[in-house]
């Protein structure tokens, strides 16, 4: 049997219905939301805290560490702009990539492979885009490797931890790929989630379905049906949490569940109320109004 995920469907109801305008000021909210206009101003703001953080540790002498996802894209470009324009080293920058798609075998893909392998198209859109004289290098840039699942997280450890972690928010509330637990078969408890380590993993299919009709005009044969999260733990304890959503009725309830649901694995985004430096920013039709009826 699983678990329910809320105590009600009438409580998730009441939270859809919260107006968008009363969310980031919700006394019984968990987590600071931030809502804007449009998707534009919210990729903009991702880059810019994103540069202002390098230059801010640059100034005091200080390395740079990240968690970085390949969704939200819209960022890449405007940092990547604003980098080459500004003439802003990332030679002290370190980055580590949250998650990557896997083949039906638990393989990586080519990285020449469309959109779907995310080392592929952060190497073609991000880093290739970057002025040589700048960029970070090469043995600073970290994605998951399923032939050393520990290693990104020794890693991090090896260079003092991480500073920000910056990503968006799945469909079901999982951040990277790390997915609620939907097996009736076993149970996976609160902290052993939240403890949980890089591994190798089926995606939902909710996530499946999700990918298919956002970004393949639901060709699901397309979409890599296996995936590599990094470990969850090494987002929490991070210094600082920025998530970004901005995939209007997809996430319109799920960034409801964010700030008022109760932690546990069946929806792991509200893990994220542990953290004492966490910032959602949402677009405003991201923050409309679930259309329930009850």
């Amino acid at each position: 049997m699983l678990i329910l995920a809320y105590d009600s469907s009438q409580e998730l109801f009441d939270w859809c219905k919260i107006p968008a305008e009363r969310l980031p000021y919700h006394p019984m909210a968990k987590v600071k939301l931030r809502i804007l206009p449009t998707p534009k101003p919210l990729y903009e703001g991702f880059a810019n805290s994103m540069i202002e953080e390098v230059r801010s540790n640059h100034a005091a002498g200080r390395p740079t560490r990240w968690i970085l996802p390949c969704g939200p894209r819209g960022q890449c470009p405007a940092f990547v702009e604003r980098v080459n324009r500004e003439r802003i080293s990332l030679k002290n920058v370190h980055v580590f990539h949250m998650d990557e798609h896997l083949d039906w075998q638990g393989h990586h893909l080519p990285l020449s492979r469309s959109s779907y392998s995310y080392q592929g198209w952060m190497t073609r859109n991000f880093y290739q885009k970057i002025d040589p004289a700048l960029n970070f290098p090469s043995g600073q840039s970290h994605f998951p490797n399923i032939s050393r699942l520990d290693e990104i997280a020794e890693q991090m450890k090896e260079i003092g931890g991480v500073d920000s972690v910056y990503g968006g928010i799945g469909y079901r509330g999982h951040i990277a790929f790390n997915e609620p637990p939907r097996s009736p078969w076993y149970r996976i408890t609160k902290d052993e989630f939240r403890n949980c380590i890089t591994r190798v993993l089926h995606p939902n299919d909710d996530s499946l379905v999700a990918l298919s009709h956002r970004g393949a005009g639901g060709c699901s044969d397309i979409i890599p049906p296996m995936a590599s999260p990094s470990a969850c733990v090494k987002s929490l304890s991070a210094k600082r949490i920025r998530l970004y959503s901005e995939t209007d009725a997809w996430k319109q309830t799920v960034i409801r569940i964010l700030p008022f649901r109760w932690v546990s694995p069946e929806i792991p985004v509200p893990y994220v109320q542990e953290h004492s430096d966490c910032i959602v920013t949402a677009d405003a039709a991201t923050a409309a109004c679930s259309p329930v009826r009850n």
